[in-house]
């Protein structure tokens, strides 16, 4: 589903990203970990087209995005959700107003149509019949799944996920791990998890990713990441532990 080859990223002489190689299979949930500027939420950035890699390439299935116009990376978003690390909704617009905005500005559905679409992707991710509500009266937990709803609302193949346990309680950190895999499993979309936190990485990823200073240091299974001898991995390990 997604393919990195010699993916680099400098900002001036700062090289944030350096030589990134990666395959992110079809259906798989993968989490790339690292700590504060690492250079994961730049990888995040580079996958998504909201910036263009120094040297390298990018392939989302059978198409290489690193040098396509905004117009044609526009098309490409509309096959995948985003889910940001703050949620990103719109405080003036309703819930449902928020769900319904990608399918407002990029379809030509009826209004009972995308109406009917706001209502299936709410229920689906646990808040049914709260199209009227606006972003202030939710909490922290229900705003990150409005943001699911509306990422999920178009049925994208990639959903890409921003810190999405940031600002949470570990109570409803733990269910927003359950909406992921549940959305996974439901939908059979490749999910990619950019998060510094290692317990909903081992709970949510098939495979782990870590970055570290630019670099990818260390790929594999959730079992086989838990025994890797590499320094900055068992850094990450002693602290949840």
């Amino acid at each position: 589903m997604i393919k990195l080859i010699n993916l680099s990223k400098a900002y001036g002489r700062k090289l944030a990203l350096k030589s990134i190689n990666l395959e992110i299979a079809d259906g798989e949930t993968l989490a790339i970990i690292g700590g504060s500027g690492s250079g994961k939420s730049t990888l995040l950035r580079l996958m998504i087209g909201l910036e263009k890699p120094t040297s390298g390439e990018i392939w989302i299935g059978n198409q290489e995005i690193s040098k396509l116009t905004e117009e044609e990376m526009m098309r490409v978003r509309l096959r995948m959700g985003m889910v940001f690390q703050y949620s990103a909704l719109f405080d003036s617009m309703t819930v449902g107003e928020n769900v319904a905005f990608g399918l407002v500005e990029h379809t030509t559905y009826s209004q009972e149509k995308i109406k009917a679409i706001v209502r299936e992707k709410l229920k689906q991710v646990g808040l049914e019949g709260i199209e009227n509500r606006m972003p202030n009266e939710l909490s922290g937990g229900m705003k990150k799944r409005v943001s699911l709803a509306r990422a999920i609302a178009f049925g994208p193949e990639i959903i890409f996920y921003d810190e999405p346990s940031s600002g949470l309680d570990p109570v409803t950190t733990g269910k927003i791990d359950e909406l992921i895999i549940e959305t996974q499993r439901a939908l059979n979309v490749t999910s990619i998890v950019v998060t510094h936190d290692m317990v909903s990485a081992c709970n949510i990823a098939n495979r782990i990713a870590m970055v570290y200073n630019g670099e990818l240091i260390a790929v594999d299974t959730v079992e086989n990441f838990k025994k890797l001898q590499e320094p900055k991995v068992r850094e990450f390990f002693r602290v949840i532990n």
